[in-house]
């Protein structure tokens, strides 16, 4: 157990800027239907096909602009700012008791699903949803299901096969599916469905060129048991005049649906996207989209839906990573004919790297998306908050075992890889995130969020905490704002989950040079802020996966995009990404070749822990 540290409450302005813009209509296609089912693992160890080509060489969570590369995960931070110092822990009144846990989906599981026919992939981009019983866990690309004591149903089901597409890669013929990525997903339980999204990006026939139209692929079980049959829409969202869609003018002449995120009201299911341009350089601005939550749950044939552009010039607000609130236990906002509200952060925008802005966003009048969905109304009004800024560095590792760093480094071992020999020093560090804004929850009349940021440790050097935010939504008010922390370690990926009774919890990932990788969480409510971390399982070696290496990942490290936390109840759920397995090089060239007994994928060891607490 570590103390966390707690910086102090600041200051904070409310001014509303109501925009007149109506928004644009979209037409929302229905695909076929779908039932998850497990795929076999299996496959040989490694091939030349382990990365998918449009998605190698890019950026992670943070780091600068990419320009004009055909991949996701874009990011526009320019700046870094300086670190902040820490304060005095406090007990919250939040008190979570720990239930217990189980190991959710890992690198082996993704490497090795659908026969193999899968490419190496990192990092996982947890989605995690529970509900009626059930635990269910997307990451890139697989998921499972769960029942509520940790035993798998189903699974893993890798994403083409659940959403109806060809193999990611068909390692017989070297035929390429389309590639997936960014998968979330939610349990409503006023509709008492399920719904699963992913980014899906087309390509050229069967070859690995992407041919530039992507979507957002919505599954929606047809009752309330997600091991059942769903129903499957593509909403397209290259944003260039094509298939229905407005035209945005990225260069290159398609737009990229990035970055996507899943919230709820009692009338709309709302996906967000950060739009990049897919084959030129630039950013064109969050895009919200409004979805018929109760024509979805009904399978109707076409749901309306509307999409307001975060890049209009109108907009008064820099639009990027807009994350919309997941209510809690189907409790909605009713003001207004209902309303969803988002959050933002700015701070990447800025070349010093700090901001002491957020932004609420909300959507009004979200009963009229079955009957007049042109007179849903967004809003967006600047917060005052304590200053937070995009972290410095990268988060140093506790010293370990690396098998594919000492493979790498050993010319009999790299040549078994079919990659040059090269020494790296290591371990590896691993990428913290940005400060864009992360989970955002609505609980007990509150909107909650969490967003990374850089703090000072102990030893002077800087590091990741996780800034915190507890808002009332009609006045604009702050009830909490403070930044969790660690001395000497790396706090990153916070994900905030509360009960309808304002008591939650903040779950991530816990790093450092006396860590590894470990799945955290704290408490958290309005009074106090965030509590003590607690590390509900420690990690087992050092992270040791092919983004950190040069050779094979561009030199840009791999640690998640985001984590998950969900109340079921008076439970909540939390999923972050840790390493639950360690092996030495030995080990790691024993038959089965490069698994360490089926622990990891010769290129990577990322694992996740879902956890239970009760509140």
């Amino acid at each position: 157990m570590h103390t966390r540290l707690l910086i102090a409450v600041a200051a904070m302005a409310f001014a509303t800027c109501a925009l007149a813009a109506p928004p644009t209509t979209l037409v929302l296609q229905r695909g076929g239907t779908t039932v998850p089912t497990t795929t076999p693992l299996g496959g040989a160890p490694i091939t030349s096909l382990e990365l998918d080509p449009a998605m190698v060489g890019g950026d992670a969570d943070s780091g600068d602009d990419l320009g004009p590369q055909p991949i996701v995960n874009r990011s526009v931070a320019h700046g870094h700012g300086g670190g902040h110092g820490m304060g005095h822990g406090k007990r919250a009144k939040s008190h979570p008791e720990f239930l217990g846990g189980f190991d959710g989906l890992d690198f082996h599981d993704q490497r090795y699903a659908n026969g193999g026919n899968q490419f190496s992939v990192e990092p996982p981009d947890q989605g995690l949803c529970t509900g009626n019983g059930f635990v269910m866990e997307s990451v890139n690309d697989v998921l499972a299901i769960y029942d509520s004591f940790g035993n798998k149903l189903v699974g893993p089901v890798d994403l083409n096969t659940f959403y109806g597409y060809p193999d990611a890669i068909n390692r017989g013929t070297g035929a390429y599916g389309p590639s997936i990525t960014d998968p979330s997903c939610y349990y409503d339980a006023d509709t008492r469905r399920w719904f699963q999204i992913v980014l899906t990006l087309d390509r050229i026939g069967t070859t690995s060129a992407l041919a530039g139209t992507n979507h957002l692929d919505i599954a929606v079980s047809q009752t309330s048991n997600p091991t059942g049959a769903w129903n499957i829409y593509h909403l397209p969202v290259q944003n260039n005049g094509t298939q229905g869609t407005p035209d945005h003018g990225c260069a290159g002449g398609f737009c990229l649906g990035d970055y996507p995120h899943i919230g709820a009201d009692a009338h709309a299911i709302f996906l967000t996207t950060n739009e990049f341009s897919l084959f030129g350089a630039g950013f064109y601005g969050a895009q919200i989209y409004v979805i018929s939550k109760d024509a979805l749950a009904e399978g109707a044939a076409s749901p309306n839906v509307v999409l307001f552009n975060g890049g209009d010039p109108s907009i008064p607000a820099p639009a990027f990573a807009v994350i919309p609130a997941i209510s809690t236990g189907g409790e909605f906002a009713d003001a207004h004919g209902g309303t969803e509200y988002l959050l933002s952060s700015d701070a990447v925008f800025y070349d010093s790297g700090t901001s002491s802005t957020v932004w609420l966003w909300s959507v009004s009048n979200t009963k009229a998306i079955d009957k007049m969905p042109t007179a849903v109304a967004l809003d967006v009004s600047p917060l005052t908050v304590q200053e937070y800024a995009v972290p410095t560095s990268l988060a140093h590792q506790k010293p370990g075992s690396t098998p594919l760093l000492d493979c790498f480094a050993t010319p009999s071992c790299a040549s078994l890889l079919g990659y040059p020999s090269i020494v790296y020093p290591g371990p590896r560090d691993l990428a913290v995130n940005d400060s864009r804004m992360e989970q955002v929850s609505f609980a007990n009349g509150k909107l909650w969020g969490t967003l990374d940021t850089d703090v000072l440790l102990n030893d002077g050097s800087h590091g990741s905490g996780i800034n915190y935010f507890v808002i009332n939504p009609h006045s604009g008010g702050l009830f909490a704002n403070g930044t969790l922390a660690l001395p000497d370690a790396n706090l990153t990926y916070g994900a905030a989950a509360v009960t309808q009774g304002g008591r939650g919890v903040i779950a991530f990932t816990v790093v450092g040079v006396n860590d590894y990788p470990s799945a955290g969480y704290a408490s958290f409510d309005a009074k106090i802020g965030a509590g003590d971390v607690h590390i509900v399982r420690p990690g087992a070696g050092p992270w040791d996966g092919f983004t950190g290496i040069p050779y094979l990942g561009g030199g840009r490290p791999r640690w998640g995009d985001y984590g998950a936390a969900v109340v079921d109840g008076n439970k909540i759920w939390i999923a972050s990404e840790y390493i639950s397995q360690t092996c030495t090089l030995a080990q790691y060239l024993t038959a089965p070749l490069f698994q360490c007994g089926g622990t990891r994928g010769a290129l990577g060891n990322w694992a996740t822990r879902i956890s239970a607490l009760e509140l």
